[in-house]
This record gives structure tokens, sequence and C-alpha cells, in this order.
């Protein structure tokens, strides 16, 4: 018997602030876990501030606003997933002996950490990334590498997760890391509504490079426009670059080097991350056996999209389908 999505449990939410917090990574958190959904389908978030000390916290900002925040750190000790925001800058003191005890604590009891743009450092100092994979904002990843040496810092990810801790680029790299812990906590269907809300896709495409020496903005085909929406909707064709660029009438070299400039990925991964999308949306909407959500998706066989769905959502497609399976329904169409 499949769970309706109002009938599964609250998911605890604890966003960490103090004094110097950017409003931005706040107003992220509280977009996405602090908006009542339930009527869409998604589960419903407890989503509460948390400081050290209840009351007044200065928030970096121009504008100089402060907020009040009513409860303390021992929220974040029950709370399924922990959110540590950007501050003012990536300095020792940017938070105190109390919210790392607090993150190792939450990391200990295998609770989600998800922090936001420059929140990594403070990650780091609780040692919960020790020897892990990690990102921040472009602008101070050389600074996280020198600072955390056995720490890889991924300077290209507009998220990483290592274990049950995200890590996100800078500024709107965090609404991606965020839908991220979403699909994993809650499915893609919840992902897909919140971003949808959101006037975002569920999952933006390539690196944060793209944004290092220009505006933050998403990048689109251009050139490649109609290939791309046409692989979009034949995901079940079985593609190779070959065929993709003489489709495009491009060789293969620059067909390549043309849809990692627009697209800021190759198109293997660019195919594969659509794919495991599209499978969710199968084994979460429709009893098509595994074999057939592989074939429609587009990986050909249930050996390989399980392959792919380890990679991508450290899960399998069956513990997938058990855990996010909200209704029967027929096999949604390719749009």
């Amino acid at each position: 018997m499949q769970q309706d999505p109002a009938t599964v449990p609250t998911l605890s939410v604890a966003c960490i602030v103090d004094d110097g917090v950017s409003p931005f990574e706040i107003g992220v958190a509280s977009e996405v876990f602090g908006d009542d959904r339930t009527d869409r389908g998604v589960p419903r978030f407890d989503f509460r501030l948390v400081a050290p000390t209840p009351g007044r916290v200065t928030v970096d900002s121009a504008g100089g606003f402060a907020l009040h925040v009513e409860h303390d750190l021992a929220f974040a000790d029950e709370a399924d997933v922990v959110i540590v925001p950007a501050f003012r800058d990536c300095g020792e003191e940017a938070c105190g002996v109390e919210v790392l005890d607090a993150i190792r604590r939450a990391h200990r009891r295998g609770a989600w950490v998800l922090t936001l743009c420059t929140g990594a450092f403070v990650a780091a100092r609780a040692g919960v990334l020790d020897g892990g994979r990690a990102t921040t904002h472009w602008r101070h990843a050389d600074r996280m590498q020198e600072e955390f040496p056995t720490l890889e810092v991924a300077c290209d990810a507009l998220y990483v997760q290592h274990g049950r801790v995200i890590t996100s680029a800078g500024t709107a790299g965090a609404i991606d890391a965020a839908l991220h812990l979403v699909t994993l906590v809650a499915g893609a269907q919840a992902a897909a509504t919140i971003a949808r809300a959101m006037v975002m896709p569920p999952q933006r495409d390539g690196g944060q490079s793209q944004y290092a020496t220009g505006p933050v903005v998403e990048r689109h085909a251009e050139t490649l426009a109609p290939l791309v929406e046409w692989m979009a909707g034949h995901l079940d064709v079985q593609h190779t670059v070959g065929s993709l660029a003489a489709r495009a009438h491009m060789s293969e070299r620059t067909f390549a080097r043309r849809f990692k400039d627009e697209l800021g990925t190759t198109p293997a991964a660019w195919l594969a991350s659509h794919r495991v999308r599209r499978a969710q949306q199968l084994l979460e909407a429709t009893d098509l056996t595994l074999d057939a959500v592989a074939a429609e998706a587009g990986f050909g066989t249930a050996a390989l999209m399980r392959h792919h769905f380890q990679q991508h959502l450290t899960t399998t497609p069956s513990a997938y389908r058990q855990r996010f399976q909200v209704s029967r329904v027929p096999a949604l169409s390719v749009a």
C-alpha cells in the first residue's frame, strides 16, 4: 500500500543563524522548507530558525535589519535536517563553539547537514567534512582548500553531497542544493513542485565556473536549443556524440565543444541526469516494472539504471520507489 504525501511524517528542519548571517541564504531555506505546500503533495516541514542565544540576531545587509529568533539550539538536536547558511566572512569567528558542537551532534546521530555558500567553512571546522569533498562560493574556494588541505574542494560544482552532508556553491547554488536535499528526503515530485513555485528548474546543468567572471544567470542552450529540446523528448533513444553531432550538422569535435560551452556539461552527463530525473518520475507515479522504467527513461537495462541511481542519488530504484511512490496511475507521457 502506497503512502499519500499528506500522511508522511513531518520533517523537522533547523536553520542555524547568528550575528552576521546572510539574508539571501536564510530566504532560500525559508522558501524551500518554510512554505506549507501539503495541498500540492509536498510533505510537511517543521522549519525553525535557531540561534545559540535566542533573541535579536543581526543580519549582514546594507539595510541594517535584524531578526528575532525564538528557538535555541535544542531544536537542532532533534531536527532531521540542520542548515548552516552563509555568514559575513569565512573566519573562525563566524560561529561559536556552540554551533560547531550542534553540527557535530547532528552529524553523529545521522541527521542531514546542509550548508549554503560559505556555511561550508563552518561545517569543515566542525569536522564533518574531514577527508571528503565539498564546495563553496568560487570566490572562496582557494581559501577553503588552503585552510582544509585534507578536503577536496570541487570548485566547479553547484553542490556536493558527502555522505549526509551537502554543501552548496554561492548564492543561487543554495537553491540547487536545497532542492537536491528535498529530492532525497521527499522525492522528485516534491522537489519539482517546490521548484515550479520558485520559478526554478528542479535541477540545473553545469557548474559554477560559468558564473565566475560574468553575471550570475542560468546558462541555457543557444545554437543547440532545438537539439536539446529534441533530446529531452527522446530520452529513450540511444544517443551517441556522433549521432547528436550529425543531427546538429557539426563535426563531433565541434559539437562536443559547443555543447560544453552552452550547457556547461558533456552530452553524456546531461543525458544521465535527465534520464535519472525521468526514472524518478516514473517510479513515483506509475506501476511500470523496473525494466520498463529503464527502457522508457533511456537506460536500456535495469542494471544500468541502478548504477546511475547509486551514482546520482546513492540509492537503488527499488528503494526509491518504496519510499516515494504515492499513486498508481498510467505511465506518464514524454513531453
